[in-house]
Formats: structure tokens, sequence, C-alpha cells
């Protein structure tokens, strides 16, 4: 005899929006040269390896971790000077931020927008969470359409717009002037998401004071804990106290917090890692505007964006020569023919560099 539930399937239940994503693709890299993924390349030293072993020996990982991660928090805002009355909320990477953000403004009808091409969870955490989306495209040369985002605010009032700066995957840092002009017409919050902070010039970390509906997150992703799952969200009381009461109990556990805060007390040894990454993302830059038929984008982050002929094949080509790299070729329009390298070290950089050119001459 059978059941209902013999022919019970996803489509019955699930949203079709859901049913119409795609999950998030993270490509196999064993064995590869791995410069797909924006993380920093380099080693801790020795002694801090040894230090958070030792730490990490001694965690009562038998115990839950502390629901408010006080001392973290406490160390986060000291490292980075933040005045009394800004506050910092703690998250599984950027990733779940986004999310919770997400989650506390979807009111029915809300909207979150964004800049396209960017970082393609702000569309799928929309769609998760039931908030209409809105792209503004960027211009040609993937700068800020200023007057195209100040019409959409005024005409479509979202309650959120998230602004990575520098953008990915376009590496570029937006105007300073027009990023204020749009926090200020923005009726809504303003997220500046600042998960390569450590490579660029400028932050709005210190501006938090000035708009009281700006927010900055961060990630220690890309400065050299990627495998830790560390993000924060920086702003006022008034808006961080709400957003905790959707923040999941102990979604930061015993080991991040124990590691991540004996790495802010060396932050000066990643951030020296930071700027010799930023002197390999020169000579790496130098060597993909030198190459024929590639046109690389500036970048103030820890990856280049480039564009040529036979993407995908090349591409293909530098897997078959065992370096990874991230295909954006079919991912949005404006990102046609396109490849993203992150920033290795030196011998990275330069092998990555001969198979480009072995793969750009197979297929030319």
């Amino acid at each position: 005899m059978s059941s209902s539930s013999d022919t019970l399937s996803p489509a019955q239940l699930i949203r079709q929006e859901v049913l119409s994503l795609h999950a998030y693709h993270v490509q196999p890299s064993p064995g590869m040269v791995k410069l797909d993924a924006m993380e920093n390349p380099y080693a801790l030293p020795e002694p801090i390896r040894t230090e958070i072993a030792k730490a990490v020996t001694q965690a009562a990982i038998n115990r839950y971790p502390d629901a408010g991660a006080l001392r973290l928090k406490e160390k986060i805002k000291s490292v980075n000077a933040l005045p009394a009355n800004v506050d910092v909320l703690l998250g599984n990477g950027s990733d779940e931020i986004i999310q919770l953000l997400a989650m506390a403004l979807a009111k029915p009808g809300a909207a979150l927008m964004s800049v396209e091409p960017s970082f393609v969870m702000y569309k799928m955490i929309a769609t998760f969470t039931g908030m209409r989306y809105i792209g503004v495209p960027l211009t040609e040369d993937f700068d800020l359409d200023l007057p195209a985002m100040l019409d959409t605010i005024k005409s479509q009032q979202p309650a959120l717009i998230f602004l990575a700066y520098p953008n990915n995957p376009t590496g570029n840092l937006f105007g300073r002037d027009a990023v204020e002009q749009i926090i200020r017409a923005a009726k809504g919050l303003v997220v500046v998401d600042e998960a390569y902070y450590a490579f660029a010039s400028d932050s709005f970390l210190p501006d938090l004071g000035r708009f009281a509906n700006l927010l900055v997150m961060r990630t220690y992703s890309k400065l050299g804990m990627a495998g830790l799952r560390l993000g924060y969200l920086a702003g006022g009381k008034v808006w961080l106290e709400q957003l905790e009461k959707l923040r999941l109990p102990y979604n930061v556990g015993v080991l991040p917090q124990v590691v991540v805060e004996i790495l802010l007390q060396h932050h000066d040894v990643l951030l020296r890692q930071a700027e010799q990454i930023k002197l390999d993302r020169t000579w790496l830059f130098e060597r993909l505007v030198g190459t024929v038929d590639v046109h690389a984008y500036p970048s103030a982050a820890n990856f280049i964006l480039f564009r040529l002929p036979h993407a995908a094949k090349v591409f293909d080509g530098l897997k078959q020569r065992g370096v990874l790299i991230k295909k954006l070729d079919g991912s949005h329009p404006a990102l046609a023919d396109c490849l993203r390298v992150t920033v290795g070290k030196a011998e990275e950089n330069e092998l990555f560099v001969k198979a480009l050119q072995e793969s750009i001459h197979q297929f030319s």
C-alpha cells in the first residue's frame, strides 16, 4: 500500500525561486596551483603557529563557545580603534551577516539593491529571504553609474543597499564621493562591504559616526583566516542590537574565537603579508598587461580580473597545466570572456603566467 509521501517531490514543497537557483559552485583543487578563491597564499610564521597550537590544545571544545564572543569583539574594536558608540556583530564569514541583514529587513515588498556585476551572494540571499532584488548595471569600465543609482534609490526606495568596496569580481574601488552621495540619498541601510580592506587604499570604517544609515562589513578570510570563517559588521548599537536577535546561538565556535584572537594580537604580521601581496599584484598586473590579447583591469583587491579571447578554452588550458583560477565568462553578460586570478606567491604567479601564455598560444 502506497502513501502520498511516495510521490512527494521537492517541486511540491520548495519555493520556485529556490528551485530555479544554482548552488554556489566551488571547483575541486587537489594538486592544483590554487588561485581561484582570493586566499592569502602565505603561511603563518612558525612562532605564531606554535602559539596557536598550544592554545588549541587547551581550548575547552567540550563546552559551548562564549555566545557573545565578548573578548574577541573587544579585540576587533581595539585593533580597528572603533569608538565607544560603535559595536560589532560577528558572523560565520560575511555571508551569514548578509543573510542576517536581509532577514531583518525583509518586510513584504522590501528591496535589496546592489550593482552588477558584484558579489553573487547579495542576489542569492535576497532570493533566500524573499526580498525583491534590484541590480543596477555598472558602466562599461565597471564604475558606478551614479545617475542610475540615484534614480533607482528614488523610485524603488530599497531597504538595503550593498556596495562592495573594492568590488568583487572587478577589483576596483568606486569613487568615494559617489558612494557618499548614495549613502545620503538612501532612506534604508547602506552596507559598505570591505572584504578586501587590507589591499585597498580607502575605508568607510572611520565614517560610521557621520552617517546614521551606514554599516561597514568586513571578513578576515582574505587576510589569512579563510579556514576560520569569521566576518564582522560594524555600526551603531541601535542597529546591531536588533540584528543580534537573529544571530543563531554559538555561531562562532570555540576554535575560531581562540585562534582569531591570537592572530589579531599579530595583526601587524598579517598586514605585512598583505603588503607583500600588493607588491605581487603589481608584478602580476604588469605581466598581464604585457600579454598579447589580454586586457587586465586595475585592482585594489588581492585578485585581478582580465578579459581575453577564448576565455573558456584558456581556462581549461590552465587547468590542464595544473593552475586553477576563476572562470567568470558566462556568469554575467558584462563578464563575457573574463577570468579572475588570485594573487599568489611569486612562484605561483610565475607558473600562472607561463601556463596562461601557453594556453593562449594553444587556442590562438
